[in-house]
């Protein structure tokens, strides 16, 4: 028997308890008879003021990594996102691909992870060549996303940190906060802009930045969204987020 709401696609989403951002993200991208259901990894409200604070993030989440993995799995969703984005670019593609191989051998259903799903969107704009990239991290965080791209083939021409102080004052960066930094990342020449950080709240600036920057704005919750309803064969274009999910 189908599910009476998510009669096209159930979504389990993975998050740190810290973060504030994904739901009500993704629920505003969410097409008719998709739902989407989280399951939350426990971890403490780290700060993350220097490098070494910063890796601290990668033990945080070990311990109820797969405890919410398998919390999320009990309503039977059909995919599984993680939404927790340092962890997908750590190690580069092989580090991105044996957590990818992890996740799907615990949940038993594909797993969309951000910095995949952020190379793949980039290919939906060949007239990209070099990237800025936009984060709240530190800069070994930045080395982990930068090298995740050109290992990929992609050019990475800036990366602007906005160095939030902990996990849950990632979320409380500002409109002006976010809005600088793309405007400085613009103005170093990139062909696009790819956000990192899934507790920015960055998805309704994507599109109205791309009016004013003039170039793709990715950001990473709304491509790792897409990545996850078009492997599932839900193609509706949703306006509001970008031209990724509204064109792709």
């Amino acid at each position: 028997m189908t599910d009476r709401l998510g009669y096209r696609l159930k979504l389990g989403i993975v998050i740190p308890s810290t973060n504030s951002i994904v739901q009500p993200e993704t629920d505003g991208m969410r097409p008719r008879g998709v739902t989407n259901h989280i399951g939350r990894i426990h971890i403490p409200d780290l700060p993350l003021t220097n490098d070494s604070e910063f890796e601290q993030i990668m033990t945080a989440i070990g311990p109820d990594l797969f405890g919410a993995v398998d919390r999320v799995m009990s309503c039977k969703p059909a995919h599984l996102i993680m939404a927790m984005s340092i962890p997908t670019f750590w190690g580069g593609m092989a580090g991105a691909m044996d957590l990818q191989k992890r996740l799907q051998a615990r949940a038993g259903v594909g797993v969309s992870l951000g910095s995949l799903a952020c190379a793949e969107a980039l290919k939906k704009f060949p007239q990209v060549r070099s990237i800025g990239i936009l984060t709240p991290y530190q800069p070994v965080g930045d080395r982990q996303v930068a090298g995740f791209f050109e290992e990929n083939g992609i050019k990475v021409g800036a990366v602007h940190s906005l160095k939030r102080p902990s996990e849950v004052l990632i979320s409380h960066a500002t409109t002006p906060d976010l809005r600088d930094g793309l405007k400085t990342l613009a103005a170093k020449g990139v062909d696009a802009i790819v956000q990192a950080g899934t507790d920015l709240a960055m998805a309704d600036l994507a599109g109205e930045a791309e009016r004013w920057l003039g170039i793709p704005v990715i950001a990473i919750n709304v491509a790792t969204y897409w990545s996850a309803l078009r492997a599932n064969g839900v193609s509706d274009r949703i306006d509001g987020f970008g031209s990724l999910l509204a064109e792709h």
